[in-house]
């Protein structure tokens, strides 16, 4: 496994073709991350501990919409049973996935319990969804420091597990060494990820505008109301599924495409290389 270096406007291409390749399966794929959600969901309403079974479950989700935008870009259709593909590749694979789901939720518990520090945990309940967010709440300096200081601690938290179910995965890597690559990785790509970011948050910001536009039309045609709350969610929902059929276009630039000897699932699952850049080498 060999950890490439490329250019920043790599991150541009991570984001159309996140975009692109979501547009040729967009059925499959939004009920794919429709799943991937509901199942998180339903998970946090078991007793005690179901917000961190839910929160050990999302390296598995990712896992399995960076398979599905794989298949898709291959030209095959992503099936619902992809949900599971982190539990039916082996033993070892599957322990090492559930160490990496544990891993992430005891990391986010933890940056939830550090935020509680600042505002005696109003903003982990909110952010949990144990309590309301109001504007009262939303006000408080005490609040918004702990929601800064989240948002600061979850950055690198998300780079250590931004590559790691793809690591695990496809290339066999222990969780731990996959968290170290993972972020090694990411930094070593910051001009890259910087771009994908901006290119990200520009394509949520146009959405954005294009529901708000779509809602003042229903608004003057007097439809506004529950037809404008659906626009807004599925719109919401269908940019999240392109985003996240997005990630795994950055794995397969910033890593070696695993061994078709070695990975029995490559054939059909990985992330193919990138072709070579035009000009002199």
């Amino acid at each position: 496994m060999k950890l490439h270096i490329v250019p920043a406007r790599t991150g541009m291409a991570w984001v159309k073709l996140g975009v692109r390749v979501f547009w040729q399966q967009p059925m499959a794929l939004a009920a794919l991350f429709f799943m991937t959600m509901a199942s998180m969901s339903l998970a946090t309403m078991i007793p005690l501990v179901g917000p961190a079974i839910a929160l050990a479950l999302l390296p598995s989700a990712t896992l399995a919409m960076m398979v599905a935008a794989a298949q898709a870009s291959l030209g095959r259709f992503p099936t619902p049973a992809l949900l599971l593909v982190a539990f039916r590749t082996g033993q070892q694979r599957l322990r090492d996935m559930l160490v990496l789901g544990a891993l992430y939720a005891v990391g986010f518990l933890g940056i939830m319990g550090l935020s509680a520090l600042l505002d005696g945990g109003q903003f982990a309940q909110v952010y949990l969804g144990g309590a309301p967010l109001t504007k009262e709440v939303a006000e408080n300096p005490a609040f918004q420091s702990a929601m800064w200081l989240a948002m600061v601690l979850y950055l690198p938290l998300s780079l250590l597990f931004w590559h790691a179910p793809g690591l695990v995965h496809w290339h066999g890597v222990p969780p731990v060494k996959a968290l170290f690559f993972s972020i090694v990785a990411c930094v070593r790509n910051f001009g890259a990820f910087l771009v994908y970011g901006l290119g990200w948050l520009g394509v949520f910001l146009l959405g954005g505008l294009v529901v708000s536009l779509a809602s003042a039309l229903l608004a003057v045609a007097g439809l506004a109301g529950s037809a404008a709350g659906g626009i807004m969610v599925g719109a919401a929902m269908m940019m999240a599924a392109m985003f996240f059929t997005s990630v795994v276009f950055t794995f397969r630039d910033c890593f070696d495409p695993p061994s078709t000897t070695t990975e029995p699932e490559a054939p059909h699952d990985a992330p193919q290389p990138p072709a070579p850049p035009p000009g002199p080498h």
